[in-house]
């Protein structure tokens, strides 16, 4: 009798569960443009109000191969909330990166566009953000990537001391962060904070970006709240920093920083910053040199430690170009923060002798040489644009890492009016997301795309070269990402750094999954062991790096 009442219960539950998708599904088949005689994409729409994320959410990358496998290059789904069309292949994504402003326009969660803030470039829009981006092009012209080389080298130089340094292993994804944040506010932003201050914005800064993806919901303890109050200590710090910077404008300054050029490109282009579009557009730079750097970053030390032969490949060409000499002296680690320190060091590296402005620091101040024994035998020296340009097999793994394990998966786009992708009307006010991950595991361009193969990118071989949109890991068009020559020199200045001091190994025992959303890392961090090569030169018995 129990298992009888039970049946009689759940089968008019089943019964509603299954009419309410059906209607769900009719509500949005009905909702396409009746002045547009194409179909709709294919696909399912999921259940009533959470659509198919649900599934998204737990199957990560797997979502949507199964679905291009199913539905084809272009297909609809519900996510978050709202109808998506999902877009893979050059020639779709190409027509969704050149219809900025036109047939799409960018979109950002609310969450991120309130905690970001109304003056920042990815929140700007038609006419203000082409002069803006022109604005801000100053930033990262190469003249500005020359001034910021010779801090970024040396605050690369001080992490991998740091990491080859620990006892046990390092989670490379966590490292990667702290040194991405270390570049943009010692390279970027020009900033001299003790390391106090350092780890404590660093943390403000993680804060910031946990809560930056989330409901859009101001109450207490609330995501939102959490990251607008991250926000607000950061924009407080920028502005102390920003009102000294501009009482010093005057002046002469040995280092230009992302300020100087910000507020020169502006007067160029004849529009007056505020204070609050300075502060927005400083936490803005750091968030943009932040987290997709580092995902990079970590996928390039993963994909050399899984293919030492390339590895050895970038190192034989490090020595060829003069790269990689011995380590003489004392000042090995150039962690030389203040001006002008770091000719006195090369100084004293030249003349093989102490450096006695850091001889008395201890082993992990961020400022200092390595003690004894700690200290790598081999030695990068100063490095150029001209120099690493030269590296054309570096240029091609950095190509490789960013095709294989683009940091950024896709992004989304609302449609501003309908427009036709392979045959399908893409609705105005749908969303639409590209996928740039999927476009290059699939694009015809690549062959054998599964492989890990940077000799693709070879002058010889060049494979981007037959469709230009089928390598976009920074993603085309106007909203191309404006600090993408940044994000290669910092990738090029580790990898040389890393490969030309130092060898690490995995420390657990098998490598970890990668998750896709919101950026690429790996599931429960990389843990590398890392040590300072034992070996001057042609070290090659190691199967490891």
């Amino acid at each position: 009798m129990f298992v009888v009442a039970a049946l009689c219960s759940l089968v008019p539950a089943l019964l509603l569960l299954l009419l309410s998708r059906a209607l769900w599904g009719l509500r949005w088949s009905s909702a396409r443009d009746r002045s547009c005689t194409l179909p709709l994409p294919r696909g399912s729409m999921g259940w009533p109000l959470v659509g198919e994320t649900l599934h998204w959410l737990l199957q990560g990358s797997s979502f949507h191969i199964s679905r291009r496998q199913k539905h084809g290059n272009v297909f609809k789904t519900h996510l978050l909330g709202k109808p998506v069309i999902r877009v893979t292949g050059a020639e779709h994504v190409r027509k969704i990166l050149l219809g900025e402003h036109t047939l799409v326009s960018t979109q950002w969660p609310q969450s991120a566009r309130i905690i970001l803030g109304p003056h920042t470039l990815v929140n700007s829009t038609g006419e203000l953000h082409r002069k803006k981006r022109k604005i801000l092009a100053r930033v990262f012209s190469r003249e500005a990537l020359e001034t910021y080389l010779l801090r970024l080298q040396d605050v690369v130089k001080c992490e991998v001391a740091q990491w080859c340094a620990e006892a046990g292993s390092v989670d490379a994804y966590d490292a990667t962060r702290s040194l991405t944040f270390r570049v943009a506010m010692r390279a970027l932003l020009g900033l001299r904070l003790e390391e106090q201050r350092i780890v404590y914005l660093s943390k403000i800064f993680e804060q910031l970006m946990s809560n930056l993806f989330s409901l859009p919901v101001d109450a207490p303890l609330s995501g939102l709240r959490k990251g607008k109050r991250a926000r607000d200590i950061l924009h407080a710090a920028m502005e102390n920093i920003i009102e000294k910077k501009l009482k010093k404008q005057e002046q002469e300054d040995e280092y230009c920083d992302a300020f100087d050029y910000m507020l020169s490109g502006a007067k160029e282009n004849s529009y007056n910053l505020t204070m609050q579009e300075l502060k927005e557009t400083a936490v803005e730079l750091i968030f943009a040199a932040h987290s997709t750097t580092a995902s990079a970053a970590t996928s390039l030390i993963l994909q050399l430690m899984r293919h030492p032969d390339v590895a050895e490949r970038v190192r034989a060409e490090l020595e060829a170009e003069g790269l990689i000499t011995e380590a003489r002296g004392s000042c090995r680690s150039r962690c030389a923060e203040g001006s002008g320190l770091h000719s006195k060091v090369e100084k004293c590296v030249d003349q093989e002798e102490v450096c006695p402005e850091l001889k008395t620091k201890p082993l992990l101040d961020k400022t200092t040489c390595l003690e004894e024994g700690h200290r790598s035998r081999t030695h990068v020296p100063y490095l150029s644009l001209e120099k690493l340009n030269q590296l054309s097999y570096l240029d091609c793994v950095v190509k490789e890492v960013l095709r294989y394990l683009p940091p950024v998966s896709g992004g989304y786009r609302t449609v501003l009016q309908t427009f036709e992708l392979d045959g399908y009307q893409i609705p105005k006010g749908w969303s639409v997301m590209y996928s740039i991950r999927d476009t290059h595991e699939t694009s015809p361009a690549f062959q054998n795309p599964e492989l890990f193969d940077p000799d693709r990118f070879s002058p010889e071989r060049d494979e981007s070269r037959a469709s230009r949109f089928s390598y976009v890991p920074f993603g085309g068009g106007v909203r191309r990402c404006i600090g993408r020559e940044l994000a290669v020199l910092v990738l090029k200045t580790l990898c040389v750094e890393l490969l030309a001091t130092a060898e690490w190994t995995l420390a657990t025992e098998t490598y970890p999954r990668m998750q896709t959303v919101p950026i690429v890392h790996p599931v429960n961090g990389l843990h590398v062991k890392f040590n300072y090569r034992n070996h001057a030169r042609n070290r090659r018995e190691s199967t490891h790096l």
